[in-house]
């Protein structure tokens, strides 16, 4: 592309002309709010990755818990016979 293409690109894109149209306060509120739907989606589904291998750990640990607490109240059972 020449040098002349490129700044005929660069002064279409920066100059901006009346579009002769009306967007009324209901389509602009759809898109907002289908907006919004999307980046919430979006953060949860981040939140739900970031905090699964968390969870997981927290359930090893609880599963651990009560297995050492099991065995330290059969052993206390049996030592007592």
């Amino acid at each position: 592309m020449t040098i002349g293409a490129s700044t005929l690109a660069v002064a279409m894109l920066l100059t901006a002309f009346p579009a002769h149209a009306y967007v009324g306060p209901g389509a602009g509120l759809s898109l907002l709010s289908a907006l919004w739907a999307v980046l919430a989606a979006i953060l949860v589904a981040v939140g739900f990755v970031l905090m699964w291998p968390i969870r997981k750990m927290m359930r090893k640990r609880k599963a651990n818990r009560t297995t050492a607490q099991s065995s330290t109240t059969e052993s206390t059972k049996h030592s007592s016979s």
